[in-house]
């Protein structure tokens, strides 16, 4: 039985240079070994290949550089071998090619045109200086930089992930690109798009990307410049993906920092394209290296937002426990004043605010009496002044906490009217903070609709009869425009409610009312319960 195996060199001068052996591949500078690689970065005695009773086995010869395969360093203990793995002598890379008794890695009818030592120290040292050591061309320097300029100035980690993305579609005149992020568990890890794009020229706007590409080079630690592609089989996903996609050429870039990997940069370029070449492999691997730590960040700042709203979360629902009638009133209310927030087109930050500010609405009650929270019956006039502080000491537990101050008015001020007749502060008209004024309609709307232990038999009231309500109270209790838009978005709100409440019975037609019906609002909306 034949015990061949084959080496190809798949970077720089030795790119397509092969090396065989049935027993035994020496690799370093010397004359006398089986593989010469005269580079600086290659020891004098660099690492030896040897065939073993179970098959291929590699190991270091204590190199000043370090041996590598598939991106991972091997030390003086031998390493197995198969079919496609990628050897790295300094900055040196071969392609396991060929063996007899190597296994194979199933053939995906790619052929890896290059390859490039993914450390992050390697990318950024690339942020000046091309392979052959040369400044950077302006255009080049001035992507790089801007790149980094993203993080100052975007808002969120999505809008962060489209502006490098695009700059890295442009650049590098790819047709599309995506950015696809590994969370969870390292070794299996799931896989989330975090942004696609297209080039200008591309045609097709379908997100096509290779799943089975990207996890590759995650895999392997390594970014990989992958070419023409042959043969397809378009039952695998791998050739559907490529076939669908019109891709005749493929960089996968591995986005890392010196702590961990984060996931591939994914940029294609079309069959009728140039396809990339090895100094745009080298020129996307410094990109991500330069934004992976943005990236990073901003993974750490969304990890810590989504901790922040389920504190918040927790919080709102530490004051709904205290009252058997309210269970599940801030979730509707945050999702009703979202809806009202995305019709009026308020922009991204105050969204933000309305999220925030919403589920904490009510906190203040935390320092009400269960005695006068939870009374079945009307309110004395004493209890009526003490209700209302909720809004005050709401106010007041969050100013200790610098970064609530954007919420504040919201918890303050959603109980004031627009004729100035509210409460604490007897504000009118737009004196009124927007927000509150928003929040303010959500918050009637849920009062009416749910069932409260102040409502006449314990019964809420219909959908159709609080728009109704609503509609009756525009320009009295309620901002006009808010309600417009709201009633604009009535069946969308309507579809919600039976969402989120899916064990009530609704019989929406027997709640319409006249607007000469004896009317709700001495009844609920004037309780400061709700």
């Amino acid at each position: 039985m034949k015990r061949m195996i084959r080496l190809r060199g798949i970077s720089g001068a030795f790119k397509g240079k092969v090396w065989e052996s049935d027993s035994l591949l020496r690799v370093g500078r010397l004359a006398s070994l089986e593989v010469v690689l005269e580079d600086s970065s290659v020891s004098r005695r660099h690492a030896e290949i040897r065939h073993g009773p179970e098959g291929w086995y590699i190991r270091d010869l204590e190199s000043t550089n370090g041996t590598y395969v598939n991106g991972a360093r091997i030390g003086a203990l031998e390493h197995p071998l198969r079919c496609r793995d990628i050897l790295q002598f300094g900055k040196v890379a071969v392609l396991v090619e060929q063996s007899d008794d190597v296994p194979e890695i199933p053939s995906s009818n790619q052929h890896i045109l290059a390859t490039t030592p993914s450390t992050y120290e390697e990318g950024i040292r690339r942020l000046a200086f091309d392979r052959n050591q040369m400044p950077r061309p302006g255009e080049q320097l001035i992507a790089l930089l801007r790149a980094g300029h993203h993080f100052v100035h975007a808002h969120d980690p999505d809008e962060l992930y489209q502006a490098i993305l695009n700059d890295a579609v442009s650049v590098l005149a790819a047709q599309r690109g995506a950015i696809i992020l590994a969370e969870g568990d390292t070794a299996e890890p799931r896989w989330r798009t975090a942004a696609v794009a297209h080039g200008n020229n591309t045609a097709s706007h379908h997100h096509f990307y290779s799943k089975k590409l990207a996890q590759r080079c995650y895999a392997a630690g390594v970014s990989l410049l992958y070419s023409t592609f042959t043969s397809l089989d378009s039952d695998t996903r791998l050739g559907q993906s490529i076939a669908e996609g019109a891709m005749g050429s493929v960089m996968c870039v591995l986005l890392r920092t010196p702590r961990r990997r984060l996931g591939v940069l994914h940029l294609d370029r079309g069959l009728e394209q140039h396809p990339f070449t090895e100094d745009d492999l080298h020129l996307a691997d410094a990109l991500a290296a330069h934004v992976s730590a943005t990236l990073e960040s901003a993974l750490l700042l969304h990890q810590q937002r989504e901790l922040f709203l389920k504190t918040i979360t927790t919080l709102a629902q530490a004051v709904e426990l205290r009252d058997d009638y309210t269970g599940g009133h801030t979730q509707r209310v945050t999702r009703y004043a979202l809806l009202l927030a995305e019709r009026l087109g308020l922009d991204r930050e105050q969204t933000d605010i309305i999220r925030l500010g919403s589920p904490l609405h009510d906190i203040g009650k935390i320092g009400i009496d269960d005695a006068i929270l939870r009374k079945p019956g009307k309110l004395t006039p004493e209890e009526y002044a003490l209700m209302k502080e909720h809004t005050t000491k709401g106010a007041e537990i969050l100013s200790n906490i610098p970064e609530m101050a954007p919420i504040i008015p919201i918890v303050r001020n959603h109980h004031e009217r627009w004729d100035g007749t509210g409460y604490p502060d007897r504000l009118a008209g737009t004196d009124i903070p927007y927000l509150a004024r928003i929040v303010a309609v959500a918050d009637a709307f849920d009062a009416i609709t749910s069932p409260r232990p102040y409502h006449t038999y314990h019964q809420c009231r219909s959908s159709a009869w609080a728009f109704c309500e609503l509609e009756r109270q525009a320009g009295r209790q309620f901002d006009p425009d808010c309600v417009a838009a709201f009633l604009d978005i009535r069946d969308v709100i309507h579809k919600v409610m039976q969402e989120m409440m899916p064990n009530m019975e609704w019989d929406d037609q027997a709640g319409i009312v006249t607007l000469n019906e004896p009317i709700v609002s001495e009844e609920i909306l004037a309780d400061p319960r709700y």
